[in-house]
């Protein structure tokens, strides 16, 4: 269970360092609101 949880927790600390440390990362983030699906008419 140790070694689990440890797993989870090292993946975790991982995925956020990746995100952080991403130079450009704030530009390919976008809001619901910035998404043109382009099937809309308008």
């Amino acid at each position: 269970m140790l070694t689990a949880i440890g797993g989870m927790t090292t993946l975790l600390a991982w995925c956020v360092y990746k995100i952080v440390s991403t130079p450009g990362a704030t530009e390919h983030l976008h809001s619901p609101l910035d998404i043109d699906p382009g099937d809309t008419e308008g």
